[in-house]
């Protein structure tokens, strides 16, 4: 199967609830793929990985970074075009306007960024929900209504109230991806970090832990330190190398050398 279309996402709105992850790896692309998981967020390296299509080949794919990692309008046009070249099926772009128009123009399909945006943070108060305020849920809005109006297809709407998504949901043609702005998304996105329970900083209050990936990491570092210490005790006590580790030759290859040695050393 083919990953779906932007117009097949678009058709679905409000029909099918897609699960949508942010993958780092190609293991963590498999595991994804083959748990069904529809909709990918990439590193864009990723997207250049011929691998990746062989893990992962039904997904549809977002490749982002942060604006501030790609600069200005032509930079994110000269990141795309080889990304889309090599099977990227749309672009997250936290860039402006300007930048959101110059893509769709050219038929890149983009998905912006609302609410919380965790690069343009301090513009609405720091890591905190965005929208709980006649003020800022207009803010959240007028976003969206702008960047549809430049030609993006689809926002990650980021930490707003429920009610204030479903409100937009009902009024705006985008297709919406929800991480923790409530189940009026058409896709619910989280980190694979949270899902899995690697992330040993804080959790986000949307996430949700499946499992605990911490825990294991950490009895597998043990598991390291301890044959790593097995083994320079051994190396200490001339238990390693044994004679089953080595290679020898001939004696006579050896007697022969040694009077090589001499004549010649």
């Amino acid at each position: 199967m083919a990953p779906p279309t932007v117009r097949e996402l678009l058709d679905q709105r409000g029909k099918h609830p897609f699960a949508m992850l942010r993958v780092e790896t190609l293991a963590e692309a498999e595991a994804a793929a083959r748990a069904g998981v529809e909709l990918l967020s990439v590193p864009p390296s990723m997207v250049l990985d011929r691998r990746f299509r062989e893990v992962a080949p039904d997904a549809f794919i977002f490749p982002g970074d942060n604006f501030y990692e790609i600069g200005g309008t032509d930079d994110f046009l000269r990141w795309a075009f080889p990304l889309y070249k090599h099977g990227a099926d749309a672009f997250y772009c936290s860039g402006s306007l300007a930048t959101v128009r110059a893509m769709a123009d050219h038929a890149l399909p983009v998905c912006g960024h609302v609410g919380l945006i965790p690069s343009k943070r301090t513009w609405t108060g720091g890591f905190k929900a965005v929208g709980k305020t006649l003020e800022t849920a207009k803010l959240v809005w007028n976003h969206c209504k702008a960047l549809e109006a430049a030609g993006a297809f689809a926002v990650e709407i980021e930490v707003v109230p429920h009610s204030i998504t479903k409100a937009i949901a009902e009024r705006t043609d985008l297709f919406l991806i929800s991480m923790g702005a409530g189940t009026a998304g058409h896709a619910q996105y989280l980190f694979a970090d949270d899902v899995l329970g690697q992330n040993r900083g804080k959790v986000p209050r949307h996430a949700k832990v499946y499992a605990d990936f911490a825990a294991e990491y950490d009895r597998l570092q043990e598991k390291r330190v301890e044959a790593m210490s097995r083994f320079v005790r051994d190396v200490g006590e001339g238990d390693y190398p044994a004679p089953q580790h080595l290679v020898d030759c001939d004696a006579e290859v050896v007697s022969a050398f040694a009077e090589w040695l001499d004549r010649n050393g």
